[in-house]
């Protein structure tokens, strides 16, 4: 599995790095069979969000350390470097540019854009 980092370097410049997650056949839920699972990882706390078609975020750093579950509709992001890349269903971003320029997001095409965005400690890896 993998997900999309998105962070600042230390001059605050934002950046994309793909990530893939380590998976492990695990009992999880016995009698059920196997199945393959990450490690687990602390949250604070989570939230649902739609943002409308026509949607457009300037440049802004993420307010905190989050993860982002693309549900329905379609984003793109743009990173200080001159990325951008498109998110849609199925896609998952590791925000944690919270200093610097940070990204700017847009909603693409007609559709609202559905997400979790899931809030992790300060300090935590993932």
């Amino acid at each position: 599995m993998k997900y999309t980092r998105i962070y600042a370097d230390s001059s605050g410049e934002s950046h994309f790095e793909d990530v893939e997650v380590e998976i492990k056949e695990v009992n999880f839920a016995p009698p059920a069979p196997p199945v393959n699972l990450s490690s687990f990882n602390p949250a604070s706390q989570y939230c649902f969000l739609e943002s409308p078609a026509g949607w457009y975020g300037d440049w802004h750093p993420t307010p905190q350390r989050q993860l982002f579950f693309f549900l329905s509709g379609e984003i793109e992001i743009e990173v200080s470097d001159g990325e951008i890349r498109q998110f849609g269903p199925g896609s998952i971003t590791f925000q944690e540019d919270t200093v610097g320029k940070g990204h700017a997001s847009r909603v693409l095409g007609d559709n609202i854009a559905r997400m979790v965005a899931v809030q992790l400690p300060d300090s935590e890896p993932i």
